[in-house]
């Protein structure tokens, strides 16, 4: 195998390491079209190894544009290994089957459905083992930089139409950690949990270009057009190899639960939230979440109230009822809202996209995360900030598999805050109590207060329902 180093990606990245010493360079990656650019111009970039983890990777416009940029890598002769889980595979066997012929390209499934065309069959069958799933999310270019966070790859993650602030975020990363996320790769690639294409399908070699190539007429596409003119008039190779991209130095770690999380057998003190607690600790003086998904549950209303009583100050962003793609899971943070408010918890809840009255398509229990949040990032003291795939709910914390960086860096927490600050004023509205105890959602609008008595943009069948749905024990399952 090449020297890593010796390729053009190693030639740029390592003399800025050398400058600094012990610590990662992160470059986060705000904008939806820079983060598909990102991904996409890497490819082109990738020489020895392309190793490729998702939760989703959708059939659209940015799925079939990198699905191409993973065969033109190939045919260069990098190696590419592709892992998926397969809870979001539907109408994908044919183009992985094809990827999977090239003698370059490997494609493995985590938690694979045995049976592919009726999947609900397997849930009935198989609900223990096929209701956890593999939610990592990484993209590591020949063992020299890495993109990790809280993007799938989709239409939906990428910028198509106007994007609300905190969208989603993602970061690249070189430097120390990049090897963490290769072994951790290693790790899920070879877990118990993960079958090889061959042992889910009947692989059959067909021709490779048939499907992977876009169409000639899908280049004239709007959203092609999107896609296609950002690289044209990105920076992000020449800034990268020219060493101009802005970066946050600091002491940076991946956290990631064991892949036997996804067979039940993971240890308890493995799992992500209490590594978290382990490396980070408990907060002194401010913490701000961002969770696209926000369940607490009992034990975490504890230890929220348990933070404020200590004067612990809390900000939590997540998503409306109106911008949520999972009823349910609302209705598991809706339950605890008054008390938290009671308390003094901050709470802002993100509107649906372009404000819009139109609600995103419910997408059942694990969900495709269609809403306007998807983020997930939480600054302590302003000293941490935590980037990666872990919502706070119960999935995230006992069934999913999760990973992320945890940042030591006081500069990007600040960043992160004043983000954050300005997502409250301009993209959400902020909750509080009226003087009967009941919420209101209040925004500023044109420098008027504006104050909504019931959930803004919702009708009233789905408020009934979300209270219908906090009432029932199922609170584990979100």
């Amino acid at each position: 195998m090449k020297n890593p180093h010796a390729t053009r990606l190693g030639k740029a990245i390592i003399p800025a390491l050398a400058e600094h010493p012990g610590v990662s360079g992160i470059h986060p990656l705000a904008d939806s079209l820079d983060a598909f650019a990102a991904r996409y111009l890497l490819c082109g970039m990738a020489e020895n190894t392309l190793d490729v983890q998702y939760y989703i990777w959708q059939d659209d416009m940015s799925g079939r544009l990198l699905f191409s940029a993973l065969l033109a890598a190939a045919d260069r002769g990098v190696r590419v290994r592709l892992l998926l889980d397969d809870n979001n595979t539907n109408g994908l066997d044919d183009i992985l089957e094809l990827l999977n012929s090239h003698p370059q390209i490997e494609v493995r499934l985590f938690n694979p459905f045995s049976f592919r065309l009726f999947r609900a069959i397997g849930y009935l069958t198989d609900f223990a083992r096929l209701n956890r799933r593999m939610h990592n999310k990484s993209f590591t270019v020949d063992g020299e930089t890495t993109i990790v966070g809280g993007r799938n790859v989709g239409d939906a993650y990428f910028g198509v139409g106007k994007q609300p602030l905190f969208s989603d975020l993602d970061v690249l990363a070189i430097g120390p950690v990049v090897a963490e996320v290769s072994q951790d790769f290693q790790r899920y690639w070879e877990s118990q949990c993960v079958s090889t294409l061959a042992k889910v399908l009947d692989v059959d070699a067909g021709v490779l270009q048939q499907r992977v190539q876009l169409p000639d007429d899908w280049r004239n596409d709007p959203k092609a057009r999107r896609y296609l003119d950002r690289l044209t008039t990105s920076q992000f190779a020449t800034d990268l190899v020219a060493r101009r991209l802005n970066m946050y130095w600091a002491q940076t770690r991946l956290l990631s639960d064991d892949p036997r999380k996804g067979q039940g057998r993971a240890h308890h003190h493995t799992l992500l939230p209490q590594r978290l607690i382990n490396v980070i600790g408990l907060p002194k003086q401010e913490i701000d979440i961002i969770s696209a998904y926000f369940v607490p549950t009992r034990a975490g209303i504890a230890q929220i109230l348990g933070l404020v009583r200590k004067g612990v100050k809390i900000a939590i962003l997540t998503n409306s009822l109106a911008a949520n793609d999972v009823a349910v899971v609302h209705a598991g943070y809706a339950r605890w809202r008054k008390k938290l408010l009671r308390h003094g918890v901050a709470l802002y809840e993100l509107k649906p996209e372009n404000n819009s009255p139109r609600r995103p398509r419910d997408r059942g229990l694990t969900g495709n995360s269609g809403s306007s949040l998807h983020a997930k990032t939480f600054s302590v003291d302003k000293q941490k900030v935590f980037i990666g795939s872990f919502n706070f709910d119960p999935r995230s914390a006992m069934l999913n598999t999760e990973m992320g960086f945890v940042i030591e860096s006081a500069a990007l927490a600040e960043d992160i805050h004043q983000r954050f600050t300005q997502s409250q004023k301009e993209a959400a509205w902020a909750l509080r109590l009226d003087k009967w105890g009941r919420v209101n959602w209040v925004e500023n609008r044109d420098g008027k207060e504006i104050i909504w008595k019931k959930e803004p943009h919702t009708r009233f069948w789905q408020r009934v329902l979300v209270r219908l749905v906090y009432r029932l024990p199922i609170e584990w399952l979100l």
